[in-house]
């Protein structure tokens, strides 16, 4: 089905990549056409046969994935075994270069251990097929003429994974290694490594609490018997030693299995990466989310316009914010609520956000961090005391606006503009440049200030009623007016030009007529939440002026947008 080469290989991977979350969250095997048609987004449903055909590059290119039958299912990772009974197999690969693809092993070693005891060998140089680089072979020792002689790259993995059998695989920095095993044995049989990997450099770090872990450092720490030196096996005899060690630290901490042990051992993306379970069974619709610790706390609110989507997207290699990866790393258990558009989402979440105080939530989605100018006797001040001039985003801005408008004749803040810059002028012009860098700093908090003042002005000045559905498939009114959203009604389904007649409209409208004008930075945020909206309205939501409502919904909602984001 895929196309040859590196595109349609990757195009490959990223299928079994959603066919093993589709079989982990439906927590089995799922029928052959039912995984076609989800992974592959298919309109329809399509006979067994074709959809076995559709999916059999993706198995095939994924070793945690099999057919069993008509379903498509996991292969088992063997990670419930106890750490006592297991069998692990530690390696090193010495390689051309830091890449692979564009370089190859040339050295294979390994160490087989059972019962926590080391047992078989297996060492093998093999033929990169191209001359080592002098730094490779001044670190190593290894020679061209050696290498010459050695049977073939792929022959040396095939004897390796021969070795290997279905045992654990161990390695120091095992991304590294790991990465140039997946490569060769992508070239030998399209397939990824199947095995569960334990990587000792994570091990020892979580056990140890050592930033540095390289694998001299760790075999002086335990007095290893097997001195590394570059060369695969002594690496390999090395890591195994330190492995067993470790073992014994990780069932000090009570780590009875092989999961535990890579639970341990998987770097802070790989443990969040194995709590994707948690976003399994998400809508895909707009709502809000929740990411809750042990102790059931909330530790961060969310919103989506597709929560599956938006859920899963937590769980992947993506950096997050530092606050967001904190709660990530805490968390325990997420909780979605399903709305009817993503506006009605954005509510609910600066809602919780003002109620619950989620300590990832960043301050910016905070009412607190709002200011105001105002006048105390002479004087100006930068207050969190809601008044007619704000509220101000910045607090910094804010006190350099207040410094400005000190000491100068004002109605409005904006009167006071022309009256400083004249002044900025006069001090250039005397060479006072100290004093001049000072104001021309201030006068750009004031300027900045003055910018959000007409904007909140503009809005309040708002008053629409934003149509958008509704959860049940009806329809909800989200009535903007006097600078606050008033109220939020289901509204019956009717046309847009009858939809205020209606008994919930006209209740709506009373609503609006009762409100008392707010300068409050609840309603700030949920105004600029409103702004969003009407510069760009989505396909499903449709804008009613409150004012000559009777017209057709349709085109208010068009000219209205339009006006909109020619003025914002």
């Amino acid at each position: 089905m895929f196309a040859v080469g590196s595109e349609g290989m990757q195009l490959r991977l990223d299928a079994a990549d959603r066919l093993a979350e589709l079989v982990e969250e439906r927590r089995g095997p799922v029928p052959v056409e039912d995984a076609a048609r989800v992974v592959l987004r298919l309109g329809a449903a399509v006979p067994v046969g074709l959809a076995r055909a559709l999916l059999e590059d993706a198995v095939a290119a994924d070793a945690r994935l099999r057919f069993a039958g008509d379903l498509v299912a996991l292969a088992d990772a063997g990670e419930a075994i106890a750490l006592e009974a297991a069998t692990f197999v530690v390696f090193d690969l010495e390689t051309t270069g830091l890449r692979p693809g564009d370089a190859r092993p040339c050295e294979v070693g390994a160490v087989r251990v059972r019962g926590l005891e080391l047992l078989e060998r297996f060492q093998m140089l093999a033929n990169p097929g191209a001359r080592l680089q002098p730094s490779v072979a001044a670190l190593t020792g290894l020679r061209d003429q050696e290498l010459r002689r050695a049977p073939p790259v792929t022959a040396v993995i095939r004897q390796f994974l021969a070795f290997a059998g279905d045992a654990v695989l161990v390695a120091h920095n095992a991304r590294f290694d790991l990465a140039f095993l997946d490569c060769e044995t992508m070239r030998i049989s399209g397939r990824r490594v199947a095995a569960t990997v334990v990587d000792t450099v994570g091990l020892a770090r979580r056990l140890l609490g050592r930033r540095t872990a390289n694998l001299a450092s760790l075999s002086y720490f335990f007095a290893t018997e097997a001195k590394p030196c570059h060369r695969a096996l002594p690496d390999a005899e090395a890591t195994a030693e330190i492995l067993v060690q470790l073992i014994g630290l990780a069932q000090e901490r009570g780590a009875r299995t092989v999961g535990d042990l890579v639970e341990l051992a998987a770097t802070r993306p790989r443990r969040v990466h194995r709590k994707r379970s948690l976003a399994f069974g998400a809508p895909r619709q707009p709502g809000v989310y929740l990411f809750r610790d042990a102790h059931d706390q909330v530790l961060y609110v969310g919103r989506a316009r597709d929560l599956q989507a938006r859920l899963r997207s937590y769980f992947r290699s993506e950096r997050q914010r530092p606050a967001v990866e904190a709660a990530l790393g805490a968390l325990e258990r997420v909780e979605w609520r399903e709305t009817g558009s993503e506006l009605e989402a954005g509510l609910e979440e600066l809602r919780l956000i003002r109620e619950l105080r989620p300590p990832a939530n960043a301050r910016s989605a905070r009412p607190d961090r709002y200011v105001y100018l105002r006048r105390r006797g002479d004087g100006v001040v930068c207050t969190s005391q809601p008044g007619p001039w704000g509220p101000l985003r910045s607090r910094r801005d804010g006190r350099l606006a207040a410094r400005a408008l000190e000491g100068v004749e004002w109605d409005e803040p904006a009167d006071a503009l022309p009256r400083l810059q004249a002044k900025l002028k006069r001090l250039a012009r005397e060479l006072r440049f100290e004093d001049a860098a000072r104001l021309r700093d201030r006068i750009e908090g004031l300027e900045v200030a003055l910018r959000q003042l007409r904007e909140l002005e503009r809005l309040r000045a708002l008053e629409v009623c934003l149509v958008v559905p509704n959860l049940d498939g009806g329809r909800r009114g989200v009535f903007v007016s006097k600078g606050q959203v008033v109220c939020v009604r289901p509204l019956p389904d009717l046309p847009s030009n009858r939809l205020l007649l209606s008994l919930e409209g006209r209740a709506g409208l009373a609503d609006v007529a009762r409100a008392e004008p707010t300068t409050a930075p609840e309603a700030a945020d949920e105004l600029a939440l409103v702004a969003q909206v009407l510069r760009r309205p989505p396909p499903e939501v449709a804008v009613l002026p409150l004012s000559g409502w009777k017209s057709s919904g349709s085109g208010h909602s068009a000219t209205l947008g339009a006006s909109w984001s020619s003025t914002a």
